[in-house]
């Protein structure tokens, strides 16, 4: 199977950033466009989470509760995108164009790769211990990682999102993370010309 993008993380950023590509499905330059999100959290931050203050979001709601309902939501309504569900990426190798992604039970080849687990110094992808450095705006003491980027890049066809981007653990800088990841993507697919992925009433 060859994706044109493959998300790692099935978190706040990774789904956030695959519904937008998802969204984008009916551009001419999307149609065409295999996505893939490989969903292991059992590591995830949300597994504890309690939410009072993020943006459209019900208080009270718990981070287990969108765990479970953000990626069924992504299967509802992106049916397109595949879930690559309980398997964890161990390695990235970098093959011509492409990259060779292996997971703890298969592999898989794609164009450009999204990594948006998150930022615990547990992180242990071969190929991209490289990128990894001290996370610039954690508390020290928590030891927390991230990846070398600028403005999500961190080199050619592999981007960054979510807290392992560099941002503070808030649930709406994560998911604006990935949205702003996805809406680069779409850039790079419509050859540099700006574009978004919007939905209307009035359409």
């Amino acid at each position: 199977m060859l994706y044109d993008v493959l998300i790692f993380g099935g978190g706040v950023a990774g789904v956030s950033c695959a519904l937008i590509l998802g969204s984008a499905k009916k551009k001419e330059f999307v149609t065409d466009k295999k996505i893939g999100i490989i969903a292991h959290q059992k590591a995830s931050m949300l597994q504890d989470a309690l939410f009072n203050n993020a943006y459209g979001i019900a208080p009270g709601t718990l981070g287990s509760e969108i765990l479970e309902t953000s990626l069924n939501n992504l299967a509802v309504t992106y049916s397109h995108i595949d879930q690559i569900l309980s398997e964890k990426v161990i390695a990235v190798e970098k093959q011509n164009d492409l990259f060779l992604v292996t997971t703890n039970k298969d592999s898989y080849q794609t164009k450009m790769i999204v990594v948006a687990t998150n930022s615990s110094n547990t992180f242990n992808i071969e190929g991209l211990m490289e990128y990894v450095i001290p996370h610039q705006k954690s508390i020290v003491s928590k030891n927390r990682i991230q990846l070398i980027n600028t403005d999500h890049k961190v080199t050619d066809n592999i981007y960054v999102a979510g807290t392992l981007a560099g941002w503070r653990s808030q649930l709406s800088i994560a998911a604006g993370s990935g949205a702003a990841v996805a809406s680069d993507i779409l850039v790079e697919w419509n050859n540099g010309n700006e574009t978004h992925a919007h939905d209307s009433i009035r359409k």
